[in-house]
């Protein structure tokens, strides 16, 4: 081909992307120009909306304004509470566990007196009880045998010592 010719088919091709370049500009401009419609229908409604948007963000920081300072006192309240219950709390404790402690040694000492006394009974009471007892035995023994004064029979005596065999 002679360059002639191959500058026509060029040429050719170049204005046949410039129309078809031009037509997608003419679409794209139709579009944007119905879109530009349609914003602009809608642009009192976002104007309006953006208006009481910014009248709640005005009386927002109004409120902000106002309960910052409130909010940081009562959290300092809150503070000052906590560090007094905890004070009562600790306070509490201590005093329930010397309490704790005292009666662990009231019921120590109350063991070892009713241990004690029952010791004294024991040696007290008990004791020369059983030794009076023990006496009484002998003197019932002693009577007894002697209160038995004839010899026992031969029959008595051999029934005797079969019941200890």
């Amino acid at each position: 081909m002679d360059q002639q010719t191959l500058l026509m088919v060029f040429v050719g091709i170049s204005a046949a992307a410039l129309l078809i370049q031009a037509c997608m500009l003419i679409g794209i401009f139709r579009v944007s120009k119905r879109t530009q419609a349609r914003v602009e229908e809608m642009l009192p409604e976002v104007r309006h909306v953006l208006g009481k948007a910014d009248d709640a963000l005005t009386e927002t920081r109004k409120y902000v304004k106002e309960i910052g300072p409130k909010v940081s006192t009562i959290l300092d309240s809150i503070k000052v509470q906590v560090t007094r219950i905890e004070e009562v709390v600790n306070d509490a404790s201590n005093r329930a566990k010397v309490q704790m402690d005292r009666a662990e040694l009231v019921l120590d000492d109350t063991m070892e007196r009713a241990q004690s006394t029952v010791v004294v009974l024991q040696r007290g009471i008990v004791a020369p009880i059983r030794e009076v007892y023990g006496v009484l035995s002998g003197l019932r023994a002693a009577l007894s045998y002697l209160s038995r004064a004839k010899r026992p029979s031969v029959d008595h005596v051999t029934a005797d010592e079969e019941m200890f065999i």
